[in-house]
């Protein structure tokens, strides 16, 4: 038996790890998908009106294709480990991940996949959301580019954000009018954070 040689071996584990974060990645998206489950039926519960149905299915899909991509790109296509790159793409995606369930947490029950408004409820301003309008969208947005970049997947990276920027259009257009026709919003301009499930 040949011994293996130290560059295939690390390359095989660099993919082999690469693999694993992807898992760990499609874990958190499953805990979300449970999570949101859960805020739905507590929104229903109290008179939560549900806007955007339309798209929701277009967006679980782009999302699964994003970790699919991750998956398959880098092992089909021969995508090295980049270390400058790799290690740069990681702690973003890793940020990206802390904004996330920042504003899951500051958001608390009111959280969710669904754009779902609850009558009387007043914005949140707190959190992320006293500094941005909708800040889990920019965690999605860096976790995208940057999820792939870790092993190099530059064509799901560029795919998975011309997509996604398409559809943030129709979402955050989506959540607005949700918050609009709710009377909760005075002009979108004046107000730093939405509150819904951004």
């Amino acid at each position: 038996m040949s011994p293996i040689s130290l560059p295939a071996f690390t390359a095989t584990t660099s993919l082999t790890l690469y693999l694993l974060l992807i898992g760990l990645v499609a874990a958190e998206r499953l805990a979300e998908l449970v999570t949101a489950r859960r805020h739905t039926a507590w929104s229903l519960a109290r008179g939560g009106r549900e806007y955007g149905r339309g798209h929701y299915p277009a967006m679980v899909a782009l999302h699964t294709a994003l970790l699919v991509g991750c998956a398959v790109e880098p092992w089909a296509a021969g995508r090295p480990f980049i270390p400058l790159l790799g290690w740069t793409a990681l702690g973003v995606a890793v940020a990206a991940q802390g904004l996330r369930w920042w504003c899951i947490a500051t958001l608390g029950r009111r959280w969710n996949t669904r754009v779902l408004v609850v009558p009387g409820l007043p914005l949140v301003e707190a959190g992320p959301y006293r500094l941005l309008r909708h800040p889990n969208y920019v965690a999605v947005v860096a976790e995208g580019v940057a999820l792939p970049l870790v092993h190099s997947a530059w064509l799901t990276a560029i795919g998975f954000t011309v997509l996604n920027l398409v559809l943030l259009r129709v979402r955050i257009g989506c959540e607005d009018a949700a918050l609009t026709d709710g009377g909760r919003l005075r002009a979108p301009a004046s107000v730093p954070s939405a509150g819904a499930a951004s």
